[in-house]
C-alpha cells in the first residue's frame, strides 16, 4: 500500500498529465467505493453532497463534520482523495492553518480553500486577505511530510460577482501565495476559460456544469482537472423521488430496472 505521503505526490502528478484528470465527488464511503470500481483515478468530497445526507443544506455543516467525513471516504478507498472544507472553517490565515493540519491527519491528500465568507452582503474576502488566508494554508500543507495538495477557489462568479479581470487577479494571488491547484466555480464560457487558463500558472480545475465545454474542448485549451459538484449526489437522490413516485402514484416496481443492476455494483465493488 502506498504511504499517505505517496499518495499525495500521486494526486499532484495526476495534474499534469496529457488529458484532464476527471475527478467525481463521492458524498459518503460507499458512493466512494462505487467510484472507485468505475475505474476513477482520485475521487473529492462534496460539501452539498455530504450535506444532504444529514437533510441539510450547503454551508451548514461543521469542519469536523465535514473532517469526519472526508477521512472516512480517504479510508475506504484507495485513491487519493482530496476534501471539500469550503472556506477552511475559518476567517484567519491560523485558522485556516488549522484546518489544513487537521486534513492531514484524515489521511487526504489534498483539500480546497475558498475566498467565500460565508456572508452573503460580502461574499468574498478581500483579495489580499485571501491570499493571506491561502499563504497560510499553502504554507502548513506543504511544510510537513505529507504533500497535500492545496486547491485554491475564487468563488467571484458562484457568489453572483462574475467578474473575470477579478477572478483572473484572484487566482494569481493565489498561486503566488503556494496553492497547487486553481479553481473558479461557475466560468462555463470557452472563451473566458481560455483566458483564464492563459492568464495563470498552476493547473485549472472546471466544474461540469450544463453548457461547460466537453472534456476534448477542455483538454485542447490545457484544462488540467474536472469535477462535478454535488452531481451525481443530486443525481442519486432524484432517482430516490422517481422512485418513490412510482411506487406511491402507480403501485408498481420498474425501479428495480435500476436498482437491480445498483445492488450488483455496490456487491462488486464493497468485496473488493
Amino acid at each position: 500500500m502506498p504511504t499517505q505521503s505517496e499518495t499525495a505526490e500521486r494526486f499532484l502528478a495526476l495534474h499534469h498529465g496529457d488529458s484532464p484528470l476527471l475527478i467525481p465527488n463521492p458524498w459518503d464511503a460507499g458512493s466512494a467505493k462505487l467510484l472507485q470500481s468505475v475505474g476513477f483515478a482520485a475521487l473529492a468530497t462534496t460539501s452539498n453532497g455530504f450535506a444532504a445526507t444529514h437533510g441539510r443544506l450547503d454551508g451548514t455543516m461543521t469542519r469536523d463534520e465535514a473532517i469526519a467525513n472526508a477521512a472516512a471516504i480517504a479510508a475506504a478507498v484507495d485513491l487519493p482523495v482530496s476534501a471539500d472544507l469550503e472556506n477552511l472553517y475559518a476567517d484567519s490565515p491560523a485558522g485556516c492553518a488549522e484546518t489544513i493540519r487537521l486534513a492531514i491527519d484524515a489521511g487526504l491528500a489534498g483539500c480546497s480553500i475558498e475566498d467565500y465568507t460565508g456572508d452573503p452582503e460580502n461574499p468574498l474576502y478581500d483579495r489580499s486577505e485571501a491570499a493571506d488566508r491561502v499563504a497560510a494554508a499553502a504554507e502548513a500543507a506543504h511544510s510537513g511530510p505529507i504533500p497535500l495538495v492545496l486547491t485554491a477557489r475564487a468563488e467571484g462568479y458562484l457568489r453572483g460577482k462574475p467578474d473575470l479581470p477579478d477572478v483572473i487577479a484572484r487566482l494569481q494571488a493565489y498561486s503566488q501565495a503556494g496553492a497547487d491547484v486553481l479553481y473558479a466555480p461557475v466560468v462555463t464560457k470557452l472563451d473566458e476559460l481560455r483566458e483564464l487558463i492563459a492568464s495563470v500558472d498552476k493547473p485549472v480545475n472546471v466544474l461540469a456544469l450544463p453548457g461547460v465545454p466537453t472534456v476534448a474542448e477542455l483538454a485542447e485549451i490545457g484544462v488540467k482537472r474536472v469535477s462535478i459538484g454535488g452531481a451525481f449526489a443530486f443525481v442519486a437522490y432524484n432517482a430516490l423521488v422517481e422512485a418513490g413516485r412510482e411506487l406511491l402514484d402507480h403501485g408498481t416496481y420498474n425501479f428495480w430496472n435500476q436498482a437491480g443492476p445498483g445492488s450488483t455494483a455496490a456487491r462488486s465493488a464493497f468485496t473488493t
